[in-house]
């Protein structure tokens, strides 16, 4: 029996979880800064999410380098696609 099927979560369901709330954490605070009508409060929720977004980064390096986030590489005919589509 796994420590999650026993009520625990396990270091890669920690890390899961972590990444997801990470997530929902950066989507508010970057709302947050594109409705914001003062510039001071605005600046301030900018310098947050930037401070999040690291931690979402490594919150996703950790759990890549264990495995458990696979990514596979984008071929450079779908990159160059993906570049063409954005720059119009």
């Amino acid at each position: 029996m796994t420590e999650a099927t026993q009520g625990y979560l396990g270091d890669k369901e920690m890390l899961s979880d972590l990444l997801s709330t990470q997530k929902h954490v950066t989507n508010n605070y970057n709302t947050r800064a594109g409705e914001c009508q003062c510039v001071n409060l605005r600046d301030t929720f900018l310098h947050i999410l930037q401070e999040e977004h690291g931690i979402q980064s490594e919150l996703f390096n950790e759990s890549h380098s264990r495995g458990w986030y696979p990514t596979k590489e984008a071929p450079p005919a779908d990159i160059n696609a993906a570049k063409q589509m954005f720059m119009q």
